[in-house]
């Protein structure tokens, strides 16, 4: 089967993902409410994160993982630019330690932890006019999971239908090193259910720290692998707008 890049199933769809709203890992339209209104507000505070107080070893971090289902490759990290590596940093933020807190603009994803600390990640984010921003709460995790495009994206594009298999969840992309969501995938709920969005892995490491996901928050597998670990259900996210 052809490794699938999501970058090729959203830069062929963007139609599709209008039409999809908040199926799949579909990001919404311009037109589509901010979840901050849904919820009742988050705040809306901006550059949270302050100065890198911390760096682990990258060599060790973002090499090639042993004892998970499917192999974790090494990450080239050199082909990133570093600000968006992995590193603990200053939190200026009023949220409570266990809170993940995404910044779109920026392009980071913080964990936030005590003594005004987070570990900040580099992440990839929704396209113009996919961003989203609010209130959220991880109620769904899955390791190595399928991806299920939305059935709007499917019917508009027949090449994706071509590479699609029968899943339990439906056709799709079995969990594994070729699919879009990569090692791990947390999925965001809002007072009405499933949002649709995903704080997830990625097939293309390379692409953290710029907009390509449309809707949905991708971190380099080794990142999201560690983010897992740290935050279970019940765990509350905030995306800036």
């Amino acid at each position: 089967m052809v490794s699938l890049s999501r970058r090729q199933f959203f830069s062929s769809s963007a139609v599709a993902l209008a039409a999809a709203g908040l199926a799949g890992c579909a990001g919404g339209g311009r037109d589509m409410p901010a979840f901050g209104d849904m919820f009742g507000g988050f705040g809306g505070q901006q550059g949270v994160g302050g100065a890198t107080i911390g760096k682990p070893d990258y060599q060790a971090i973002y090499g090639s993982f042993s004892g998970e289902q499917f192999p974790v490759l090494a990450f080239d990290y050199a082909r990133v630019d570093p600000i968006f590596l992995r590193q603990i940093v200053r939190y200026q933020g009023p949220e409570r330690p266990g809170t993940v807190v995404v910044d779109p603009k920026s392009r980071y994803l913080f964990f936030v932890e005590p003594d005004q600390r987070a570990t900040r990640y580099g992440v990839g984010v929704g396209r113009e006019g996919f961003l989203w921003n609010g209130v959220a709460q991880i109620n769904m995790r899955r390791s190595w999971p399928d991806w299920i495009p939305p059935k709007e994206m499917v019917d508009r594009d027949p090449d994706i239908r071509a590479q699609l298999v029968s899943t339990k969840r439906g056709l799709g992309v079995p969990g594994g090193s070729r699919s879009p969501l990569g090692a791990r995938a947390l999925y965001l709920f809002g007072k009405t259910g499933d949002l649709g969005y995903r704080i997830h892995g990625t097939t293309e490491p390379e692409t953290i720290g710029s907009n390509v996901s449309s809707g949905c928050i991708r971190m380099v597998n080794q990142d999201v692998i560690h983010l897992y670990s740290r935050a279970p259900e019940g765990t509350k996210v905030i995306v800036l707008g």
